[in-house]
């Protein structure tokens, strides 16, 4: 899914860190730890100043490309309440059951009957537990929400809260007549130059609000520019600064059971207050807004990282070695810094692509392996070839085919139909082949619009096949194993 790039990024002027009182040899530090600790860092941009002064595409990921946000959606949720409130069309004080009254249940409780915008906004809505599960389960999820008890006084107990964010969506659409993302499109992201923003939807078709967001990472970049810049970008006041100035102030304490420092200094409306001024908005496997008014700097990223712990860890990174560092070199060494930068940023660039291993013996051609009924209802595998390049096809019964071409010598771009957070879609998807040994084949598919990478482990012997399928992250996958006959 190639998209047009010239235009999204035109207005994002490069500068030198060091013009902005940070060195190279700082960034390069960064960088560094990065690699060291094995963090998966997909796509990173630093601003300083309304200038980029830092890039970094993990390859195969690249400028342009489409992201997914999961949880850092709800920030640019909270924007649209925010311009909203800004028309007139809402208040942060008006009730949410009085925009649903054909879905409110039989009795309807003191502590719902109180629930207002800025309790959705602050992760305040008075839940005890998480109720994520029980209303993505049901078909209608504003009329689930709504059933759901409050065992709270509302503002009085944080929780945080997907479906939270998602009424917030409900209620725009119900104000507006517009699905949230046609909402946002002339007001927000036209403005900040992203043309491609997609946002997957609940059962019913009403944007889900609290995840499922795409854009690509110059566009977090932008966005995270408008918020340094309280409101304003390239001179156009999106949002005004008063709601900038409450979605960034303290509205909830964090710091209940909450071992991660910069989770734990507050809430604002759908951001996440950390130390020395700063917030953030961010999304599982580290997809990150950061914002730091002091420093004056914003750092977009996209990653595939393990746990959210590991976003911290890179936080702690993002302080000792750019925000704690700038403005303390006083002398920077003229050029040499930034050639070490870029060339420590060029080795670590692909990490995907190993060494190719010597040809197999094995021949791909027209090879078919059929298994025994199974829990992924998988029921053939073909390989068929032609010189450096074959397909590797999945066959689950007689009514689902799996394509994926792949080339020996180089990796392969193609379009898959894939989850990424609610739903399946057409996105793109980079393949790798490479033998491990003589009999041990290992297929990795990357998909670029997410942080999912799957891989398939082929071992052949005796006209069997072993089929081992695993994945970096875990959401929603399951990683199996199976073996397979010769027919």
């Amino acid at each position: 899914m190639i998209n047009d790039v010239e235009g999204l990024i035109s207005v994002m002027e490069m500068d030198r860190p060091e013009n902005h009182g940070l060195s190279s040899k700082s960034l390069l530090a960064f960088f560094t730890q990065i690699k060291q600790l094995n963090l998966k860092l997909n796509s990173f941009i630093l601003m300083q100043s309304g200038k980029a002064t830092s890039k970094f595409y993990r390859d195969p990921y690249r400028p342009g490309t489409p992201q997914l946000l999961f949880s850092l959606s709800k920030s640019f949720t909270s924007l649209a309440i925010g311009i909203a409130c800004d028309e007139g069309l809402l208040d942060l004080r008006d009730k949410v059951i009085s925009f649903f009254p054909d879905n409110l249940p039989p009795v309807i409780s003191d502590n719902l009957a109180e629930m207002t915008i800025h309790h959705l906004l602050s992760m305040n809505a008075g839940h005890n537990y998480n109720i994520y599960g029980s209303v993505a389960e049901q078909t209608d999820w504003v009329k689930a929400y709504l059933a759901m008890e409050v065992e709270h006084k509302p503002g009085t107990y944080y929780r945080y809260s997907t479906h939270s964010t998602y009424m917030l969506s409900a209620i725009l659409e119900r104000v507006t007549g517009q699905k949230l993302t046609e909402y946002l499109m002339p007001r927000l992201f036209m403005p900040l130059g992203i043309s491609s923003a997609s946002w997957e939807t609940c059962p019913l078709g009403v944007v889900a609000g609290g995840m499922g967001l795409s854009i690509p990472t110059e566009g977090i970049a932008k966005f995270g520019q408008m918020l340094l810049d309280k409101g304003i970008f390239n001179g156009q006041r999106i949002v005004s600064e008063k709601y900038i100035s409450l979605a960034t102030s303290l509205q909830s304490d964090t710091s209940r059971d909450e071992e991660r420092i910069d989770f734990s200094q507050g809430y604002g409306y759908q951001f996440f207050l950390c130390r020395d001024g700063c917030y953030m908005g961010n999304g599982g496997y580290g997809q990150l807004c950061f914002v730091s008014p002091k420093h004056q700097v914003v750092i977009a990223a996209t990653s595939s990282f393990s746990s959210m712990k590991q976003l911290q860890t890179m936080l702690d990174l993002v302080y000792e070695h750019i925000l704690m560092q700038i403005d303390m070199d006083i002398h920077f060494e003229d050029g040499e810094q930034k050639t070490d930068l870029d060339q420590h940023l060029l080795k670590v660039a692909n990490p995907f692509i190993p060494a190719l291993s010597e040809p197999s013996p094995i021949r791909l051609d027209d090879l078919r392996f059929s298994f025994r009924a199974n829990k992924q209802g998988l029921t053939e595998l073909h390989f068929a070839a032609s010189g450096n390049e074959f397909q590797f096809k999945l066959f689950f019964g007689e009514q689902s085919v799996k394509t994926y071409p792949f080339n020996f010598s180089t990796i392969n771009h193609s379009i898959d139909h894939f989850v990424k957070d609610l739903e399946t879609h057409d996105q793109e998807v980079v393949t790798q082949a490479c033998w491990i040994d003589c009999n041990q084949l290992s297929l990795t598919l990357i998909y670029i619009e997410t942080p999912y990478v799957i891989t398939y482990s082929v071992c052949f012997y005796d006209h069997k096949i072993e089929l081992k399928c695993t994945h970096n992250v875990s959401f929603g996958f399951d990683a199996y194993e199976l073996i397979g006959v010769q027919v």
